[in-house]
């Protein structure tokens, strides 16, 4: 089963799904925005991206750049501020057994269907 962590607002988002849907496979979508993701399952998560988490966080949203742009953070800060806001979260994600992709540009996707 694939597992996609989709905002349905984002058009990146809604064409990986599509993709996903067209495949036929089994899937599951979690819209992080209402079920935001844990510390440990963000960690969990970029384990199977192979990221570091600054890696996943969107630079260009308005909450970074208004608290976070500039700051010394570890690991575990930037997590917290994900978890606090989930919309500083790359998305989509794509997750099929240990492997998962961001889905930026959304055929990314393919490489697990």
């Amino acid at each position: 089963m694939i597992q996609i962590y989709h905002n349905p607002r984002c058009r990146k988002s809604r064409e990986a799904l599509e993709l996903i849907r067209q495949s036929g496979q089994a899937h599951e979508v979690i819209e992080y925005l209402k079920q935001p993701l844990t510390v440990a399952e963000l960690k969990d998560l970029l384990g199977k991206l192979q990221m570091e988490p600054v890696q996943l966080v969107r630079r260009n949203e308005a909450i970074w750049k208004d608290q976070f742009k500039g700051a010394e953070l570890s690991d575990l800060d930037i997590l917290k501020a994900m978890e606090a806001y989930p919309k500083l979260m790359e998305r989509p994600i794509a997750v099929k057994g240990e492997r998962a992709v961001v889905g930026r540009p959304p055929e990314n996707v393919r490489s697990l269907l």
